[in-house]
């Protein structure tokens, strides 16, 4: 059986809220296919997070305001915490905190090794 006979199998198998969350996880995925461009700047984008969001809309924010990431590691751990909204249903405010901070951590991480730090009597 092809991919697509089983995406369309598991589809038709879902309760129409998973079948929109499926759609909505296919869609963010979806646009991160084209090349990213890279940011220069080595701070976040100041992108504020709404009082209702999805968890796909939480992931889409977040690597709209992460951009200096690379998409592999986090979106790893990004598909983690969905799995675990999807399937296990755990409330999206508790996983969209835990995505806020897997993001932070590696941005973090990125910054230890691309930014220079700023020493006291430097111009």
């Amino acid at each position: 059986m092809s991919g697509r006979s089983r995406l369309l199998k598991l589809y038709a198998a879902l309760s129409a809220p998973r079948q929109q969350a499926l759609l909505e996880y296919a869609e963010f995925l979806a646009a991160k296919e084209p090349a990213r461009v890279q940011a220069v700047a080595g701070e976040p984008l100041p992108i504020p997070r709404p009082d209702e969001e999805s968890v796909v809309k939480a992931i889409q924010r977040l690597t709209r305001t992460y951009p200096m990431l690379d998409g592999k590691g986090v979106l790893h751990e990004a598909s983690a915490q969905m799995s675990r909204h999807l399937l296990q249903g755990v409330p999206a405010r508790e996983v969209i905190d835990a995505l806020e901070a897997i993001f932070r951590r590696h941005f973090d991480a990125w910054a230890a090794e691309n930014v220079a730090p700023v020493r006291s009597g430097e111009p």
